[in-house]
């Protein structure tokens, strides 16, 4: 078995590397949508404001696609260095997702941007703004791809695990595709970005009304960031809802640790808004909300949401149905022809993952004791207090974002955006949060999973490469710093293009100030 050290450091380097990049998609994916929606307003109006607008935040949109690209590449090597036995064992169904968001980023997206930034003069207004739009739309796709791979870890359907390959092959593939776990990940994330895209204009933009600088500009971006913001704000919310929802059909444990809850709660089952642990690591004080985790978690009254203990106990029997199915595994690979043991296995393959957590004990599977059994399933419990506390406050943020945006939008409608100045200040102080709610998110997301790798599937301890300790804090090492020194160039290039703030000179191309300006006419014509 793989030394428990090197998994732990297989983890933490695609954790690190994972939340670096992440860093820059939600950026990415929302300042797309708010360029789109600039010039539209461009090709309806034919103002140069909102022209310049489009290229000042599409200069910015540039910058963060470039880091977020160079960050990317790496992370689809890892599974070939860190986690051999996990391409292994489900690359036939991992890798055609992770292959269409290769297309779709590297090739699609890259033409695109290519064509929005130097095609200002070589392309007629509509014809660009197709392509602003196509840009906005290929960021987006490119997000579902890694959302379908990232669903199927999370609920992998359409697969079965092959007895004479000894890997998961895809048995309906539009199955992985509209996998309910990944699409309403796909959505929450997507709408995450843009709430990021929003906050991120907004507070440049208030940052620029605090020095009396580009106000023409800065207000009319608060607008469209604000009336944006407000619907992915609210989008969020609900999609994330339903993000919780699906994750009760298919991740009951995860449900668990997050509420803290340890035991079956009487239907419906109260939501915990403040918690202290004990000695024990359970919640000694806790207070609650009748009812609404129940309603919001099953969409019913009479529906029982299951606490850890007894999600232990049915882990337990899982693993011995999985171990089962691991001596039927067993028999076929001495004899193929054995139609018994295959008859005995398609029975109870659904629970082969589970009987693989106690290869963490002894690796003679069959022969495991119960006491072995009773600690794989204790295994099945994600560290609580973590999840419960990053849960929280992403939610809380969830909410501020709802009030900070339905503010904005009141002010954007009774134009008064200028003042009060507390309040520009406020914008420009809340440019952090986006990034920590989304961080949160995915540690709530991958890190509530554990120990899976593949839920239900694939322990995360046997998925790794047998890897030296020191490769990997090499490696870790090295990353890190690389990383880190990539973010310290991002934040240089947007602030010193923030500071130097939309050219009064038109660039990528476009003609001279003094060149005449299209009509309107012309300019919806095309």
């Amino acid at each position: 078995m793989v030394d428990p050290l090197v998994v732990d450091l297989s983890r933490i380097q695609f954790a690190a590397t994972a939340m670096y990049h992440f860093l820059f998609v939600p950026l990415t994916i929302g300042l797309s949508f708010i360029m789109a929606i600039m010039e539209s307003v461009y090709v309806m109006t034919g103002r140069q404001v909102w022209r310049k607008a489009t290229i000042f935040w599409g200069t910015l949109f540039g910058i963060n696609f470039a880091m977020g690209v160079a960050t990317g590449i790496v992370m689809e090597f890892q599974f070939g260095m860190n986690w051999s036995y996990y391409s292994h064992y489900v690359g036939d169904v991992f890798g055609a997702p992770l292959a269409m968001e290769g297309l779709m980023a590297f090739f699609l997206e890259a033409t695109l941007i290519g064509l929005f930034f130097f095609g200002w003069d070589r392309l007629k207004p509509v014809t660009h703004l197709i392509v602003t739009w196509a840009v906005a739309f290929g960021a987006n796709f490119s997000a579902l791809w890694i959302l379908v791979a990232n669903g199927w870890m999370q609920n992998p359907v359409g697969a079965r695990f092959n007895p004479d390959t000894m890997r998961m092959e895809i048995t309906n593939f539009m199955e992985v595709v509209f996998n309910s776990v990944a699409q309403a990940k796909f959505v929450h994330t997507v709408s995450a970005g843009y709430v990021c895209g929003a906050v991120f204009v907004l507070g440049v933009s208030a940052f620029y009304l605090l020095r009396g600088r580009h106000i023409e500009l800065a207000k009319r971006s608060i607008v469209v960031a604000a009336s944006f913001g407000l619907a992915s704000a609210l989008s969020v919310v609900v999609l994330g809802d339903e993000s919780g929802y699906v994750a009760t059909e298919h991740q009951k444990m995860k449900i668990a640790a997050m509420e803290a809850m340890y035991h079956t709660e009487p239907a419906p089952a109260g939501l915990t808004l403040f918690a202290i642990p004990g000695a024990d690591g359970r919640p000694e004080f806790e207070v609650k909300i009748p009812w609404v985790l129940g309603i919001i978690t099953t969409r019913s009254f009479d529906r029982d949401l299951p606490g850890i203990t007894e999600l232990t106990e049915h882990a337990a029997l899982r693993i011995a149905n999985g171990i089962e199915a691991y001596k039927s595994l067993q028999a076929i690979k001495a004899d193929p022809e054995d139609l018994v043991a295959r008859a005995e296995f398609d029975k109870r393959q659904q629970d082969l993952g589970y009987a693989l957590l106690v290869k963490k004990y002894r690796p003679d599977v069959e022969n495991a004791t119960g006491e072995e059994i009773t600690q794989a399933a204790l295994d099945t419990v994600p560290d609580v207090w973590p999840l419960f506390w990053s849960f929280r406050i992403m939610v809380a943020c969830g909410l501020f974002f709802i009030g900070f945006f339905a503010l904005w939008f009141y002010r954007s409608a009774v134009r008064k955006i200028e003042k009060p100045r507390w309040l520009l200040w406020v914008a420009v102080a809340a440019l952090p949060l986006p990034w920590i709610a989304i961080e949160l998110g995915w540690l709530v997301a991958e890190y509530g999973r554990q120990p899976w790798v593949v839920e239900g599937v694939l322990p995360t301890f046997y998925a790794a490469s047998g890897l030296k300790v020191s490769d990997l804090v090499i490696s870790l090492t090295f990353f890190v710093a690389l990383y880190t020194a990539l973010i310290v160039v991002e934040l240089f290039l947007m602030v010193k293009t923030i500071k130097a703030g939309p050219s009064d000179r038109f660039s990528f191309g476009e003609p001279p100030p003094s060149a005449p300006v299209e009509p309107v006419t012309a300019v919806k014509a095309g």
